[in-house]
């Protein structure tokens, strides 16, 4: 049975301000519907000290963003869009259309449709995540949206200049300076000046998260998300500072950013916890992973490497990194993740921003339904049928007349009636079921 070295707070206690960001989430979307861009324009001054005239950037106001970067910025985000694009563009290519006779004279076929306009968001906080950008707008705009949007929040009292950049050159046609319920509620409702979307992504804070959520319906969403997520399955193959280290890189993330680590090594679980302490010391960002690490680091050792692998798909973890002896028998194995990382020269970090596979990933467990966001995202699959010739019309109303009087749809069943009138010359009924048995049917 696994043994916890370190739990982290139970679900009741982690539940207990759920209600709250509810309640205000709802005011404030709310809001936004009945007053437009005046109540964006408040919220905006009093949540983020931002009193722009205008929400979205002009060319001139990018290009101004563009001149404060170096060119081995520049030349570093382009490399990252790039790893983006181009395996975006490769997941495009397995979605292969389709066109098929199932039956002499019926041909039933999908074909992978655009969605029209989608809001990306792209969070600030703490961090200016501009790596979101490359994984919401570059996405999209492989799968063949006409219209992409991005809201970012101000950084310091001005828009952050990389975020900027990374969202012109992934090619977002409207950059706004706007965050929090009041981004998503302006792009999902839609105001005097900005036109509405139909669909939202990217991930956010409680309060974005809950924003997606309840304007879900209305419009459509990439996934429900929660703080950022790690579990790290690691056996005596690897060392207690590696481990340590990928822990507090997401633990760093925010002060509810669960990080895990699943061992069948005692040892190594009290020398991950002994470096944790360590790098708690000296690292920058030392304050938020201590806050993360107390309510939300748990260590938990299994018996063997079978035990780790039932406990992973308990857990669902959003990424779930892979050190040990035996990695891709959990790549095979594995069930519950969003990303999965394999062996020690692999981390999250470079799945957050560089290497190309997409950083927006679901958690809370939700990983067990779903996967995170990808091209396919941004594609509506919708099939279409043709019947092409009287015999096979005929056919399909003889059955389809029969089932529908089964079920009681008499208007059904004469949409099939009438085609057996006339494309297969059979006398049926008004409102009555074709009477030609099945077995007569070639």
């Amino acid at each position: 049975m696994p043994v916890w070295l370190k739990r982290g707070k139970d679900a009741a206690a982690r539940a207990q301000a759920d209600q709250q960001v509810r309640t205000t989430v709802e005011a404030i979307l709310a809001d936004i519907d009945a007053r437009g861009d005046t109540a964006v324009r408040e919220l905006s001054a009093k949540f983020d000290n931002w009193h722009a005239p205008e929400f979205r950037l002009s060319q001139r106001d990018i290009d101004a963003c563009l001149a404060q970067l170096s060119a081995q910025d520049l030349h570093d985000i382009e490399f990252a869009q790039t790893q983006v694009r181009n395996f975006a563009r490769l997941q495009k290519d397995t979605m292969l259309e389709l066109e098929v006779e199932t039956l002499p004279g019926v041909t039933l076929g999908h074909k992978h449709v655009p969605i029209s306009a989608v809001g990306c968001y792209v969070p600030g906080g703490k961090y200016p995540l501009l790596a979101s950008a490359h994984m919401s707008v570059i996405t999209a705009k492989v799968a063949g949206c006409e219209r992409v949007i991005t809201c970012a929040p101000p950084f310091g009292g001005k828009p952050a200049p990389a975020v900027v950049a990374a969202q012109a050159m992934a090619g977002a046609d409207e950059i706004y300076v706007l965050g929090g319920i009041q981004a998503i509620g302006a792009m999902a409702i839609g105001t005097e000046t900005i036109a509405p979307i139909d669909m939202l992504v990217g991930p956010g804070n409680a309060f974005v998260a809950e924003a997606k959520r309840q304007l879900f319906g209305r419009v459509g969403i990439d996934l429900f998300a929660g703080p950022t997520e790690t579990l790290i399955i690691a056996d005596e193959s690897v060392d207690g500072e590696i481990c340590a280290t990928d822990l507090l890189g997401q633990a760093e993330h925010g002060p509810t950013s669960p990080a895990i680590l699943l061992t069948t090594s005692e040892k190594l679980a009290r020398d991950t916890m002994a470096e944790i302490e360590r790098l708690l010391a000296i690292l920058p960002t030392g304050e938020i992973a201590r806050t993360s690490w107390t309510d939300f680091g748990e260590i938990i050792v299994c018996d063997s490497h079978a035990e780790m692998l039932v406990e992973a798909d308990r857990i669902a973890s959003e990424h779930v990194q892979v050190m040990t002896d035996r990695d891709l028998w959990f790549r095979d194995n594995l069930r519950n993740y969003g990303a999965l990382f394999l062996g020690p020269r692999t981390n999250v970090a470079y799945g957050d921003k560089v290497i190309g596979t997409n950083h927006t990933l679901p958690t809370m467990r939700a990983a067990r339904y779903t996967g995170g966001l990808w091209v396919g995202k941004f594609l509506k699959t919708c099939t279409w049928q043709t019947v092409t010739t009287d015999a096979a019309s005929s056919m399909i109303g003889e059955y389809g007349s029969r089932l529908s009087m089964l079920e009681g749809f008499v208007g059904h069943a004469e949409q099939a009636n009438i085609r057996v009138r006339r494309y297969g010359g059979r006398n049926v009924p008004y409102g009555t079921g074709a009477s030609v048995p099945a077995a007569s049917v070639e």
